[in-house]
């Protein structure tokens, strides 16, 4: 029966945390008396700890993006139901490749409330986070109300050259609530910020031809 691992010299230790190695620093005690004890390959040990750090980085970049999208709730494509719902299969096959996203499309869902658009919307966005594309999510009051604020400071621009590093931007709820003149100029600004350079995804209960 084994004993406790030992600790890793300080030296390495040292060098680990300078590296930024971090899943390496926390299992190497364990992974190195393991490897003795059942005489590891020297490729299969270094494959442990390369495959181990990877994989630590790719969550933390998908939780950093998942907070980054800023989404209200998390929702997933599984649990849409597209029987239910007036999007044909072929539609939701296509959205759901994400092709759009990449080839720099837009996509507007326009239906009463109810109708599961916010979830659509927002399970594409997950998914899209997922497939390690960069998101942002709000809704259209909140971005209207960001944008004022960069009016305040003249920030709109900053604003808008921050939104265009996201692949994806999503613009829920449009039309809940009336928007001023001034709101609807910002509004149009930021549409032709986005116009052929990020995809943008919208949502609203108005008719299509308003």
């Amino acid at each position: 029966m084994s004993g406790a691992a030992a600790a890793l010299a300080p030296d390495l230790e040292r060098a680990l945390k300078r590296l930024k190695l971090r899943a390496v620093r926390r299992m190497a005690p364990e992974v190195l008396q393991t490897a003795k004890v059942q005489r590891w390959a020297p490729e299969e040990l270094l494959r442990t700890f390369v495959e181990a750090e990877i994989r630590a980085r790719d969550e933390a970049n998908l939780a950093a993006r998942l907070r980054s999208a800023a989404f209200p709730v998390r929702k997933s494509l599984d649990g849409f139901k597209v029987a239910e719902s007036a999007v044909p299969q072929a539609t939701f096959e296509y959205l759901r490749s994400l092709e759009w996203v990449r080839a720099k499309e837009n996509l507007v869902l326009v239906g009463p409330a109810g109708t599961g658009k916010s979830h659509l919307l927002t399970a594409l966005g997950v998914a899209a986070v997922e497939a390690g594309m960069r998101v942002r999510c709000f809704s259209a009051v909140d971005l209207v109300e960001d944008l004022y604020r960069g009016l305040a400071d003249n920030s709109v621009g900053r604003i808008l050259d921050g939104l265009l590093r996201a692949d994806l931007v999503i613009c829920d709820e449009l039309g809940f609530a009336p928007l001023d003149a001034k709101g609807s100029q910002l509004l149009f600004r930021f549409v032709a910020a986005m116009y052929k350079r990020r995809s943008l995804a919208i949502a609203s209960h108005w008719p299509f031809e308003e």
